[in-house]
Order: structure tokens, then sequence, then C-alpha cells
């Protein structure tokens, strides 16, 4: 007898049965080009930016594609479980707290402040090397590329891009000297960032009932109270409401004032972030709640016009937010097709079954609608950048529009998308739980479903009169695109009429209020059919993909038609339809033209 066990020579743990099945596991998208991969990106681009700004600007575009399918990839993974962390006081016992974050984090910014300008891109001639202002739809282009890799970040991004706007606004040669020049800043070592704290315990929709108190202190203020949820809680500056001593009570009362987080003197200003928020999704950005004990703030404009100008820097986040769930999307389109592709199921790949194509057309038609979305509002603010009211009027109704209707529908493509790789797009090791969990966010921030409903019907509807300038913009967009066939211009236009019709039937009363939600999807969606069929046909015409035409009549079947739940559904359009859009072969105007007419 002994204890020694046998050992077969020839033995090799890896060649036991099932360990070398690896090969099976369908792969996902990182490692990828999320520039280069995403064909209708790349086409819709020419036709919204200009073209020798678009050719400069291209290579960046790839670049960043390459990074954010790569190293920027690994780096939200990483950072996404390596939270932020609050030190309240020093080790000397003194109340100076700062917020710790990870290496990975760090380097995450700067990659999108230093490596790719972006929050500078649009304020300073220069960035990338381009020597004007980047656009809005190239400035937007990098962040619905960079989104597909990490949401948490563009927060901060964002919020540092969108405030420099108040002290332009502001005109104030002081403020501009404090904070524009570091906002916008292509020197990364010089920046500054800023952010925009807003919500209150009872103050979070209802703004008008926020309690933080400015009291006068010589030209400046000194703020008393409490923010209740404060994103980038540690920006070097923070845009805010309080209500002056003696102001009104409501939205009236409210003044914009910016505070530093540090003192011209270098000492720290007088507030404390008493807690991190321990949040569902964005892990990677710290968000807190601050308390506010004299701290030294200086008023932005006119003190009686808080409201008003605060409203324009929310629209900028909603436009950003929009941006931001397209990317998302994107990404979680290409991890179902990626998965749908590779994965084996009865003998044959998944992609192939019929269940499957359904539920990748209920990812690819979100998507799509978002980017065109995307693409046109971020050319209406081009426009009223440029003084053009018809854009302004454009931009203030479609803003709303797509921050509403893509955060909305992120939520379940970034579903539908986890459902597609099966029980691993529930392992966190997936990027899929991730882009599950930072979804959500879009409901809530800049405001919910219902208040975005609100304001696109009873404000940019009812009271500005937005519709007749979007029908108009619609007709243009019909004479623009002469190759989009006849039948189905008819059919848009009658939709696109009944949609704003709709809309301003529910904003004449206020008993309708409760369809404000209704009307803004019948408007986005009638909107979004009409960019798919005018950028289809354009693309086609010029011997491009012209898979857009289809993805128009896709929407108007499933979003815009009435369904009969107890009715067989699937048609021959719709069946060919799926088997296009999920290819990467482009198709053609005259394939595109036949299969809408079936």
């Amino acid at each position: 007898m002994t204890d020694k066990k046998y050992v077969d020579p020839d033995y090799n743990p890896m060649m036991r049965p099932g360990l070398d099945d690896s090969e099976k596991i369908s792969p996902d998208c990182s490692g990828l080009n999320f520039f280069s991969i995403d064909h209708q990106f790349q086409s819709l681009l020419p036709l919204y930016a200009d073209e020798n700004e678009y050719a400069h600007f291209k290579p960046h575009l790839n670049r960043l594609g390459e990074v954010a399918g790569g190293r920027l990839n690994d780096l939200a993974m990483l950072a996404d479980k390596n939270q932020p962390i609050l030190h309240p006081r020093d080790r000397f016992g003194r109340d100076i707290d700062w917020i710790e974050y990870h290496p990975a984090y760090r380097e995450m910014e700067r990659i999108a402040w230093d490596d790719f300008k972006m929050a500078a891109m649009a304020h300073r001639p220069g960035a990338l090397g381009w020597p004007k202002l980047a656009s809005a739809p190239i400035k937007y282009a990098f962040q619905y590329v960079f989104s597909q890799a990490e949401f948490g970040i563009l927060c901060p991004l964002s919020v540092s891009e969108t405030s420099a706007y108040h002290f332009k606004w502001a005109n104030d040669p002081k403020l501009k000297k404090l904070f524009w020049e570091g906002l916008t800043s292509l020197d990364f070592n010089k920046r500054l960032t800023g952010t925009q704290f807003m919500t209150e315990k009872a103050a979070g929709s209802d703004v008008g009932s926020g309690t933080l108190t400015a009291v006068p202190d010589g030209e400046n203020w000194k703020l008393y109270g409490e923010k209740w949820f404060c994103s980038h809680a540690d920006a070097d500056v923070a845009l805010l409401l309080a209500r002056p001593d003696g102001a009104p009570s409501g939205t009236k009362g409210l003044a914009l004032f910016a505070m530093p987080r540090h003192l011209e003197n270098g000492l720290r200003n007088s507030y404390r972030i008493v807690r991190l928020k321990d949040k569902l999704g964005t892990k990677s950005m710290a968000s807190g709640e601050i308390i506010f004990e004299g701290a030294k703030a200086y008023a932005v404009g006119d003190i009686s016009q808080g409201i008003k100008q605060m409203l324009g820097q929310v629209n900028l986040s909603r436009l950003s937010h929009g941006v931001r769930a397209a990317g998302m999307m994107r990404r979680c389109l290409n991890e179902a097709l990626s998965a749908a592709r590779h994965r084996q199921q009865f003998g044959e790949p998944l992609i192939n079954k019929p269940l499957m194509r359904s539920q990748l057309l209920d990812i690819i038609i979100p998507t799509e609608q978002a980017l065109s979305a995307v693409m046109y509002t971020s050319r209406c603010m081009q426009g009223s950048e440029n003084g053009n009211a018809k854009s302004e009027k454009l931009l203030r109704l479609t803003t709303p529009l797509l921050k509403m209707m893509a955060c909305r529908d992120n939520v379940p493509v970034a579903t539908a998308s986890m459902e597609t790789r099966g029980g691993l797009g529930y392992i966190e090791e997936w990027v899929n739980p991730r882009l599950v969990r930072d979804a959500q966010i879009g409901l809530l921030w800049e405001g919910t479903t219902n208040i975005n409903a609100l304001d696109i019907i009873t404000r940019a509807i009812k009271k500005e009169n937005c519709g007749k300038a979007l029908l108009d913009d619609i007709e243009r967009l019909h004479d623009e695109a002469p190759a989009c066939p006849g039948q189905l211009k008819s059919i848009l236009k009658n939709k696109m009429v009944r949609a704003v019709k709709f809309a301003t039937a529910v904003a004449s009363n206020s008993a309708n209020e409760f369809e404000c939600r209704r009307a803004s999807a019948g408007l986005y969606n009638a909107k979004t059919a009409t960019l798919l069929a005018t950028e289809g046909a354009k693309l086609g015409a010029e011997g491009g993909d012209a898979r857009r035409l289809i993805l128009s009549r896709l929407v108007l079947d499933f979003r815009l038609t009435p369904k009969d739940p107890l009715a067989l559904e699937e048609s021959e359009f719709q069946k060919e339809a799926a088997k296009l859009l999920i290819s990467d072969a482009p198709v053609d105007l005259d394939k595109a033209i036949h299969l809408t007419s079936l």
C-alpha cells in the first residue's frame, strides 16, 4: 500500500470534454472599431455636416472608434467596478472633502478632454487641427461614438461643455476670465470642469419649490441650504439655482449662480459633500449630496431670469442625453448582432431563427430612428447658433422629443440585447448589465418622460407654435429627396400632418394632459419616419445604401399603425426587410423602393 497517487503521464486537463468549447461562446464587440463598423453613421454624417469639416474630422472619429472599442472599453469596465470614494476630511481632521477616483476614470478623462478635445471643440478654434469651431453635428458625432464605450463620464463632459455657454451668454468679462477660459481650454493641465446642481429634497421636477438661499455679500453672494442630487459633485465650478433673500416663491424667484470649488485665493469654498449616492448605474461618476454653509457664488446674468437661463443649459443637456442614448443603442445592436450571428442553436446560427429576426428588428428600428433624430437635431442646433430663427424653433421642439423618446427606447433595447446573449448577458463580466443599468438614467436626468412630454406639448407646441415650423421643414425634406417614392411620401406627409394636428388638439385643452406622452411619441415617430425615408432616398440616389427607406416603412408599420393583438402579423415585406436589415450588405435604391411598395 502507498499514499502516492498514480498520475497518468498522458493526462491533459484541457482535453477533458467541455473544456475546449470556448469557441462556441459568442464574442462581444470589444476590440472592434466602433466607428468603422457603423456603416449607417458613416453614411449619414456627410448629409448633415460640412463636407470639408467632415473630411478633416473623419480620421479622428476613426481613431476614437478604435479607442472606444479597445482601451476605452476596458477602462469603462474597470471604472464601473471601482467606484469613486468620498473622503470627508483630511488627515488633520479638517473638513476638506475630496473624492478619490480609480486611475481608469482619470485616464478616461484624459481621452475625452485631452486626446479628443471634446469639451473645447465647439468653443475654441484649433481643436484637433480644425481652424474653426467644430459644428454641432461633429461635436455630437464624437459623443455618439464615445458613449458606445462609456456613458458615465459623458455627464461631466457634457455639463462642462454646456456650462461654458452661460459665461458666453452672460457677457461678463470677470466671469469669462474666471470660468469660461478654463472650461474651454485646449490645454488639459489648465482646464476647469463644470456641472449643474438643481435637485433638492422637495424640488425635483418642481424646481420652483427649491429652498437654497442666496444672501448678498458685497458684489457677490453667499449660499445657504442643500442640494440633494449633485452629479459630478466635485467639479471646479457649479451652476445652480438659488433664491435671493426676499425674492418671490416659485420659479420666478430663482436666480442663476456660479459657485467655484476653490476661491480666488486657493482656499476651499464653504460647502461640503456629505455623501455620495449609491446609484444603479453610471457608477464611474460621482453624484452626491451637498450642504452649503455660506459658499461664495457669483450671479450669472440678470437674477430675475434665473430659470430661463438655466433652461438654456437644460436643453443642451437634453440633446446630449439623446445623443448618448442613441450611441448606447448602437452598442446594444452591435452586441445583439454579434451574439446572434455566432451562437449556434439547434444546428444553425441563432440569427436564422424567425423569432430572433423579429427581436433584432425591435432593436434596429429605434436605434436607427434615434440616429436620424440626433443628426437632424444637431443640424437644427447649428442653424440656431448661426442665427436662423426657423432652426431655433425646430431645435426647441426636436430637443425634448429626442431626449424623451431616445432615452425611453434605450431601456427596452438594452434589455433585448441582453436577452439575445442569453444567460451570459446577465453576468457582470460582459458589457450588457452595465448597458441595462446605465440606460435607466436617461429616464430621470434632465426631466422624466412626463416632464419632457409636457414641455413638448404645453410649451413648444402650444405656446411657441413649433409644430408649424416642423411641418414646413418636413415639406422641404421631401422636396430635396425626389427619389423617395411618391406613395410613401404621401403617407408620410399625412402622418406628419395628423401628428401635429393631434399634438395641437391635446395642447389646446388642459383636460387632455394625460395624452401628452402619446402625442409626443406620434410627433417623434412621424418625424423620424420622414427623416429615414428622405435619407435613404438621397443615399440610394447617390449609389449608396438605401436601407433607410425600408426602415421608414417599418416605423410606419410598427409605430404609427394600429395592430390587432390576435391577428397574424408578419407580412411578406417584414420578412424580407428583416433579412436585409440584419445583413451588412448595402441595399440599392431599386430594391428598397420595390420592397417598400409590397
